[in-house]
């Protein structure tokens, strides 16, 4: 069973200085303006906004002849750098808009710029209108190629491969826990983590009809099943519950039977043309599934990381102890700490550990470099930015 401590992605609010010197100053009317005087500015503003966006595409392609003509569009993509940018729009924000409608407007605009040379290919578990689509398009923006796969194992293997350039996989979810199939895919798998998403999972009943009354069974991936057990136990007691590979997948099969429904998300729905039929139904109005990005190679320090190990412990009184010990002597926060059988002998475990920080900090190098006297073995999986909203 795992065991994680929540850390939040979203950098401390700046002090009232520093908010007071990043705001930029407004002209604001003392007199209430006719319509056709307050759209004028609204459309010189679109003006303004449109040319400084072809100005950041432009310097983005300097970027790229900066580091050579040969280069694939997977060798422009920083992700360390990314959150760096997307963070100092946070610590900008003083409103009126969200933070989330600024980020997503700003993540956007990065992805349009970096797919002028090449969009980035990522894989993801399909087919299309999943969750983990969903999560795609919110870590790499709507430029980056998807490219719907049949499971996550075809996700790291698509990857390590080099057909896509990155995988985006769930890996846990905020009320069912973890995805095994993930977290055992990474015993073996030479692929890195660099990245992580976290999206709020709001599930609906969805179906061609539209009505509960004709519903006889209900599609869904295990875990959804399991997200709304309690309403489905109250609403569709006699109901047969028939587990899917993916949501998306339940509601491609809902579309052909009267009698078929779907859980899944909203997104589904349109993709294969369900109707909803009771929604958001998850038992737990929190639910949230947490991604991770999958690629070949490690990232530099953001300066808000999280990095993944998976350590194998030797036979003896106490092993687990002496494998944490170095974290809490250097200060090391410990995030998540989960076992999964070793597939290396009967009744051998490995543990996947999250730590704060990126293995270039002085305090995790220096709690790594004593885990040798403990563990038979330690792969860092990756280091990586924190989610952020």
């Amino acid at each position: 069973m795992a065991t994680r401590k929540p850390t939040g992605g979203k950098p401390a609010k700046k002090t009232a200085a520093k908010k007071v010197a990043a705001r930029t100053p407004v002209a604001v009317p003392t007199a209430p303006l006719v319509l056709s005087e307050v759209r004028e500015r609204i459309d010189g503003i679109d003006r303004q906004i449109q040319g400084l966006i072809a100005e950041r595409a432009r310097w983005a392609q300097q970027v790229g002849k900066a580091k050579g003509p040969l280069k694939a569009a997977v060798d422009y993509y920083r992700p360390e750098r990314e959150s760096q940018v997307l963070r100092q729009v946070l610590d900008r924000n003083d409103g009126p808009l969200a933070d989330e409608v600024l980020l997503r407007l700003f993540r956007e605009i990065m992805s349009a710029c970096l797919a002028q040379q090449e969009p980035l290919k990522v894989g993801f578990l399909g087919p299309e209108g999943t969750f983990s689509q969903q999560a795609l398009h919110k870590h790499f923006g709507h430029s980056a190629k998807g490219l719907p796969l049949a499971s996550i194992e075809e996700v790291f293997q698509e990857v390590e491969a080099g057909h896509a350039d990155f995988g985006v996989v769930p890996v846990e979810n905020s009320g069912q826990g973890t995805i095994q199939s993930t977290l055992d895919m990474f015993l073996t798998s030479p692929l890195k983590i660099c990245g992580e998403v976290e999206l709020a999972v709001h599930q609906h009943l969805m179906s061609r009809t539209g009505r509960l009354e004709d519903i006889e069974r209900v599609y869904s991936h295990p875990m959804s099943l399991a997200q709304c057990k309690a309403w489905l136990r109250q609403n569709l007691p006699k109901a047969e519950k028939i587990p899917v590979a993916s949501n998306a997948e339940a509601a491609r099969r809902s579309r052909t039977a009267d009698d078929a429904a779907a859980i899944a998300g909203e997104n589904a729905g349109h993709v294969y043309g369900l109707k909803v039929v009771a929604g958001p139904i998850e038992d737990r109005p929190d639910n949230t599934t947490r991604f991770l990005v999958l690629g070949r190679e490690l990232f530099s320090p953001s300066g808000h990381d999280r990095t993944s190990l998976l350590v194998y412990v030797r036979d003896q009184p106490g092993a687990l102890y002496n494998v944490l010990s170095p974290f809490a002597k250097h200060g090391v926060s410990m995030n998540r700490i989960e076992s999964r059988p070793s597939h290396t002998g009967r009744w051998q475990y490995a543990f996947f550990i999250d730590v704060s920080g990126h293995v270039q900090d002085t305090a995790v190098a220096r709690a790594l470099s004593e885990l040798g006297d403990y563990a038979a073995d330690v792969k860092v999986l990756g280091s990586y930015p924190v989610a952020l909203l």
